[in-house]
């Protein structure tokens, strides 16, 4: 496994695999990696522009049936019931569904739907996408759901009684490291509860370790002046996107791939290297926290996961 890379990705002909974010970053190394054995991917991308550009080169790599783009933004619950409305009506079955997509260290704003930015689109969002697609997942043979997390998660602490910072003052990486934090426990939780309807669904989650991608050198810089840091950091420790997207290609595809696993680099702090299980903190494993974290997110999307009834 310690040389584990997208070469060795089982064929995937006959799959079908949606990735957001997959315009850019690890969702287009992802994309590309999964076109290029034989999977239809479906790309769920927020920037038209970007995501345009980001098909011919996923159309360049694929081997058998040629990729789509289709709408999402998921800092809008509009339209994350449009995309899933779309795919249900386009696709027979989702084998894969990988959540990649995320923003990181933005400055306070707020969703249209009024959630704070960071843990709206990267929690709210994707849960809220992964139970609307939940029927078409459950047709597949054999589902899995994919979460993008992050080292992050470590310094992240669950405040269910002020998720937006309402009241507590904003810290950008404070509300990245919870968004992250929700991302494990999202998985987690659903793990559990795929399991006890019943289903085949294997829920997994991933993280890159320290990967030179646009987020890297988007608004989590903050100020002007640190963004040469900001380089130099990517040049130093970081490792390229590609390598970064092998974690989650791994979770999305080998057959080893247990129930509620996470996989990480497997270098330095895992910081960067080749695809390995990884440990969480215990307040990723918080089952209480998961649970009650996974009652405010339907309270707040209107999302219920229709869960097959256990005979």
């Amino acid at each position: 496994m310690a040389t584990w890379t997208a070469a060795d990705i089982p064929d995937q002909t006959g799959k079908t695999i949606v990735v957001t974010g997959a315009n850019s970053g690890l969702g287009l190394r992802s994309a590309e990696a999964l076109a290029a054995k034989g999977a239809l991917v479906v790309m769920a991308c927020r920037n038209a522009t970007k995501a345009a550009a980001a098909l011919q080169s996923v159309k360049a790599a694929a081997q058998g049936v040629e990729p789509v783009v289709v709408p999402l933004d998921l800092s809008s619950l509009s339209s994350i019931r449009a995309c899933a409305t779309s795919l249900a009506e386009q696709l027979s079955q989702v084998d894969v569904l990988v959540n990649n997509a995320g923003i990181m260290a933005v400055p306070k704003a707020t969703t249209v739907d009024g959630f704070e930015s960071q843990i709206g689109t990267n929690h709210f969002g994707h849960y809220a996408l992964t139970g609307l697609l939940l029927p078409s997942l459950l047709a597949a043979p054999a589902p899995r759901v994919v979460t993008v997390s992050s080292n992050a998660h470590k310094l992240g602490r669950m405040h269910l009684d002020d998720l937006f910072f309402e009241r507590a003052s904003y810290s950008r990486w404070r509300a990245y490291a919870q968004s992250k934090l929700a991302n494990l426990l999202f998985s987690g939780e659903l793990q559990r509860r795929a399991t006890g309807a019943g289903t085949a669904l294997t829920a997994a989650a991933a993280h890159p370790g320290y990967a030179a991608t646009n987020l890297t050198s988007g608004p989590a810089t903050g100020a002007a002046v640190l963004r040469p840091l900001f380089a130099l950091a990517d040049r130093v420790a970081g490792q390229p996107d590609h390598m970064g997207a092998l974690p989650q290609l791994y979770a999305a595809t080998m057959p080893d791939v247990g129930p509620d696993d996470y996989w990480g680099p497997d270098g330095f702090r895992e910081q960067r290297g080749h695809p390995t299980r990884v440990s969480r903190t215990k307040f990723a494993q918080d089952l209480d926290v998961a649970r009650r974290l996974w009652e405010r997110s339907e309270e707040l999307t209107g999302v219920t996961y229709p869960w097959p009834q256990r005979l």
